[in-house]
């Protein structure tokens, strides 16, 4: 019998290109064959996923364990039923909100860690970073009026994913320098999308440890972002994955938009760096009103309204765990979370050291040629070709692994759709190394990426002759 097909109205679905990290993902297998057939070894520097050596869940789940029990004590109840009934609690339906007792210690910790008090009634439970950005766009697209969304130039590739899925929402991108998006544009953006019939809602960035751009905001652009935001009506959505995976010295690091000034930005925190991926804890956090039909309305509370319909019921297991990284071998609150992320800095401190050294032991020679970032945080460095003959396009990544064994992520689909426009050279001449991943821990994990980072350089010296 013939296959039947389902009738749909074309005009109302939009086919969206594979993210640029997806594309990779998918053709790896084929590429790592064509390596392997040719005798070469495979080098990860394309992968931004957390080490091995800084996530092994044992003595997080051991510590959880503990807290837990603690729990059950501390209500005075010492019967086994006590923390039988906590652990049933823990994978049961709970509250949009999720426990109570998780956002009270967040924000204790949190807030104290950037200076900030922060309420836990404004604390949205969020499937990892990509939930926030989910609702912020979902919460802005529900009237069904055109709406624009701004952006850097590039951009993360989950945030073109989500915001390219409405068919009445438009990216204005800004082109960035070394410091953040330039402001000139910044703001020509925001009126040019206005006077093109959008409603400008927000400007979505990744102000420390850029992904993919490899660099973190100047504390000057942060003041220059925000003073426009304010004088356009603008929020500032902040995606903070690598807050805390910063490099800079403590008195030099940036404070968040969201420290700056909570009532123009929306904070989305992530525990998959400092924590475990897996768990997906994230959280969405402002101090921002709005003004909706009916009058005004703080964010927080519209937010909620979209959680529930997105999320109805968080995950109250995974958020008790992220509560237990929040208190000591005591059980009392952590003075602050650095200390944790210090456990994580140790690898990616070494591991950005390493890619530094080895692309200026063999690409400083050659500096009329490359240019690479030095990032402050996070997990990438974005290595330039000066020469315009040069084209990172697919073909150049599939001879990158199969002649040289090297896996990184090419830099053109970063760019939104108007940026490509506008240049349809962006990115071609630009790769995103990733520094944070490997399959070997140790002395075999530095060995390793000392490999890795000569055999791309060898590469792009031999591919770009």
């Amino acid at each position: 019998m013939p296959q039947s097909l389902v009738s749909l109205n074309a005009p109302l679905l939009r086919l969206q290109p594979v993210s640029v990290t997806r594309k990779m993902a998918a053709a790896l297998p084929e590429l790592r064959a064509a390596a392997s057939k040719n005798g070469l070894k495979i080098h990860h520097l394309g992968a931004g996923y957390p080490h091995p050596e800084v996530t092994d869940p044992r003595a997080y789940l051991a510590h959880q364990t503990r807290y837990l029990e603690h729990l059950a004590q501390t209500q005075g109840q010492v019967d086994p039923a006590a923390l039988t009934e906590i652990l049933r609690e823990s994978f049961s339906y709970t509250d949009t909100l999720g426990p109570v007792s998780t956002r009270k210690l967040f924000t204790e910790v949190y807030g104290r860690d950037w200076n900030v008090t922060m309420d836990p009634e404004d604390l949205i439970p969020t499937v990892g970073a990509s939930g926030g950005i989910n609702l912020m766009c979902s919460l802005f697209e529900r009237p069904g009026t055109p709406v624009a969304y701004i952006t850097d130039a590039p951009t993360y590739a989950g945030f073109l994913a989500r915001s390219m899925l409405c068919q009445h929402a438009a990216i204005y991108s800004v082109e960035m320098d070394d410091q953040g998006p330039i402001m000139e544009r910044f703001q020509a953006q925001i009126r040019q999308a206005r006077a093109d019939g959008y409603a400008v809602p927000f400007y979505y960035t990744v102000p420390d440890g850029h992904n993919p751009a490899g660099f973190s905001f100047s504390p000057a652009r942060r003041e220059a972002i925000l003073e426009v935001a304010r004088d356009e009506g603008v929020l500032i959505v902040e995606d903070a994955p690598y807050v805390y995976i910063s490099y800079a010295e403590p008195q030099h690091r940036p404070q968040p938009f969201f420290a700056m000034d909570p009532a123009q930005t929306v904070h989305l925190f992530t525990a998959s760096k400092i924590g475990f991926p897996g768990p997906r804890v994230g959280f969405a956090y402002s101090k921002a009103k709005v003004a909706i039909n009916d009058g005004e309305r703080t964010l927080t509370e519209l937010l909620l309204t979209e959680a529930s319909a997105d999320t109805l019921f968080q995950n109250p297991y995974a958020l008790r765990g992220f509560e237990a990284m929040l208190v000591d071998e005591s059980f009392e609150p952590l003075p602050s979370l650095w200390p944790v992320a210090e456990g994580k800095l140790v690898v990616y401190r070494e591991n950005r050291q390493i890619l530094l050294d080895g692309f200026e032991r063999n690409l400083g020679p050659h500096r009329d040629r490359f240019h690479w970032t030095e990032s402050d945080a996070g997990f990438f460095s974005v290595l330039t070709f000066r020469e315009s003959a040069i084209a990172v396009d697919d073909a150049f990544i599939a001879r990158l692994v199969t002649e040289h064994g090297v896996v990184a992520i090419p830099m053109y689909d970063f760019y939104p759709p108007d940026a490509k426009r506008r240049d349809p050279r962006i990115g071609l001449d630009q790769i995103r190394v990733s520094f944070c991943f490997s399959e070997s821990q140790g002395e075999a994990r530095r060995h390793d990426l000392r490999q890795a980072v000569d055999a791309l350089c060898a590469a792009v010296l031999s591919l770009s002759a």
